[in-house]
């Protein structure tokens, strides 16, 4: 018996004094936003998905209207959209608009994760 509460008491005693390696998690909703009409939008088809941009925000068409997407990496778009920034980030220049990066390709720019 003496055995027995020399071997349980100790790992009792460790498995209540340790801390969890557990953490929590919040998921919170997406913030997508759904508008019914856009004013001239450009549309661009990227891995079979038409996206639509409109002032420098990406969209996508569903049944209720059209629907704000985060921009695809790797579409290349002819123009910027208006009230772009220029940034550099370890040397390299980018071209900032609402959260998209841009880099300067042939005939155009591309749009990448920094």
């Amino acid at each position: 018996m003496k055995t027995i509460l020399k071997i349980a008491l100790p790992i009792l005693l460790i498995s209540f004094l340790t801390t969890s390696c557990a953490t929590t998690v919040r998921v919170r909703p997406a913030r997508t936003i759904v508008i019914t009409k856009l004013h001239n939008p450009t549309v661009i088809v990227h891995k079979s998905v038409r996206y639509y941009r409109s002032g420098g925000v990406w969209y996508v068409k569903n049944n209720r209207g059209y629907r704000t997407v985060a921009a695809p990496v790797g579409v290349k778009v002819a123009t910027l959209p208006r009230g772009y920034k220029v940034v550099k980030v370890k040397g390299v220049r980018y071209y900032r608009c609402n959260g998209v990066y841009y880099k300067r390709a042939r005939r155009g720019y591309v749009i990448v994760n920094v």
